[in-house]
This record gives structure tokens, C-alpha cells and sequence, in this order.
């Protein structure tokens, strides 16, 4: 297992336009599960074979949570996304690229562009492979949305040991009706129940923040009390559960 350490310029911030962020990132070849949870267990993060963690030096925003999969309930208003969606069919698989996750991720983005000030210069093959398919090694999975034939949403995630990670989703949002965000997330919650893994862990929170703010509504989480970029924190010694929580 090769590894090559870097850090990210810094620049503003995508969140919080008022601050600027840094990342600490490793290149890794070939991943291996057990130093993997360890590093998700820390707060970093997986795109492709790069894992990073946030280092910004003014700011703690951004907060590394786990869902407690064992104690999660699915609520009445989940089981109605579950319902609204009895016609939406999901295919699990490994990742790959072809036309139909290309157009959806352009249209997604551009979306999200025109709506939310994100900036987007266009996509490739090479590039969405290198984000999303490369570096999946045995624990890379896709959960794959179809209505009526069209793909209508794709959520990137790891499934590992005793956890699941999720990385990414983009959807279709003429198909905003159907919750696919929330979908997505308690698809996955659901999987990671039927096999009997103890975490879930949705990625960055940043507390009644108007994109990254949602996950709190998944309960009950754990949060993480240390600095994601602290390698030498020892395991399950960091993640304190939300007060709040359930």
C-alpha cells in the first residue's frame, strides 16, 4: 500500500463564503479495509483513491457524525418516502461510468449552479472515474435510482467491516417530489441494518447550516470531539453521542 500526502491551497470556502478552507489529503493505492475504518473513524473522507480531512486553521465548523444504526427508527414520515417510492427501483452494484450518470451528474450540477451560486465547470469520463469509480477496492458500492427506466439518482457509498460511509448523491431534481435525498439515506441505513453494521456515517455536519445542516435529522448520531486530522487519536476514544439525540 502506497501513500502520498498532500495539502490543498487554501481558498473560500464552499459553505461558508466568509471563511476559506484548507484539506489535508492522502493518495492511496490500494486501501485496505482495516486502515480505512481507521481513518474514517477520524473524521477523513474518501473521493476515488484520495482521503482527506478538513485542517482549517480559523474554523471548526464542520463536524464528523455516525449514525447509531442498531438504535435508528425509522419514523412515520421515512416510511412515507419509502411509500412514495414504490415505484422507484433501486439497483446496487459496483461503480462505473457510462452516458446516463454523466448527463444526470451534468444536469444535477448545473442545477445546483444556477440555484445555489455552486461553481461548476463541466465533467469528463476520466474525471468522474477518477472521483467516484477508481480506488473502490472490495468496499466501493452505488445505489442506483430508476423511475421508470431513467436513472434518476446515484449515491456513492463504502461499505466496510462494521460500517457504511456515505460519499456522494446527485439526483434528478424533476423528480424532486420523491425525497430522493432522504431516500437515499435511509436506503442505505436500511442495508446497513440488514447486515448488522453498527455505524453509518453521512459525512461532514455543519450545525443549522441551510445545505450540510439536514443530517442532524437522523437520529441518534454521534459526534466527533477531536480534530479530524489527528492520525495518532486512538479508536472509539473521540465520538461523544448527540445530547439531543433520538
Amino acid at each position: 500500500m502506497r501513500i502520498a500526502e498532500f495539502y490543498s491551497e487554501q481558498k473560500v470556502c464552499s459553505y461558508i463564503k466568509t471563511k476559506t478552507s484548507q484539506f489535508h489529503y492522502l493518495y492511496i493505492e490500494e486501501c485496505r479495509p482495516y486502515f480505512y475504518r481507521g481513518l474514517l473513524e477520524r473524521g477523513w473522507r474518501r473521493f476515488g483513491r484520495y482521503f482527506f480531512a478538513p485542517v482549517c486553521t480559523d474554523c471548526k465548523d464542520c463536524i464528523s457524525i455516525r449514525q447509531l444504526v442498531g438504535d435508528f427508527v425509522f419514523s412515520k414520515n421515512h416510511k412515507r418516502v419509502f411509500l412514495k417510492n414504490k415505484h422507484t427501483h433501486l439497483v446496487i452494484s459496483r461503480p462505473y461510468v457510462d452516458d446516463a450518470h454523466l448527463f444526470l451528474y451534468e444536469k444535477y450540477h448545473q442545477h445546483m449552479r444556477d440555484k445555489k451560486g455552486w461553481e461548476y465547470a463541466g465533467i469528463d469520463r476520466a474525471s468522474y472515474a477518477d472521483m467516484f469509480v477508481d480506488g473502490f477496492m472490495d468496499f466501493g458500492y452505488e445505489f442506483a435510482y430508476y423511475v421508470g427506466g431513467s436513472l434518476v439518482g446515484v449515491g456513492l457509498v463504502d461499505a466496510l467491516l462494521d460500517s457504511m460511509s456515505a460519499i456522494y448523491f446527485f439526483y434528478d431534481h424533476d423528480y424532486g417530489d420523491l425525497s430522493l435525498g432522504t431516500l437515499n439515506i435511509l436506503s442505505q441505513i436500511k442495508i446497513a441494518k440488514e447486515k448488522g453494521l453498527k455505524y453509518f456515517y453521512p459525512g461532514y455536519w455543519i450545525k443549522d447550516h441551510y445545505c450540510m445542516g439536514y443530517k442532524e435529522r437522523f437520529k441518534p448520531f454521534e459526534t466527533l470531539i477531536n480534530a479530524p486530522d489527528l492520525l495518532d487519536t486512538p479508536f472509539w476514544q473521540f465520538y461523544q453521542k448527540e445530547k439531543n439525540g433520538f
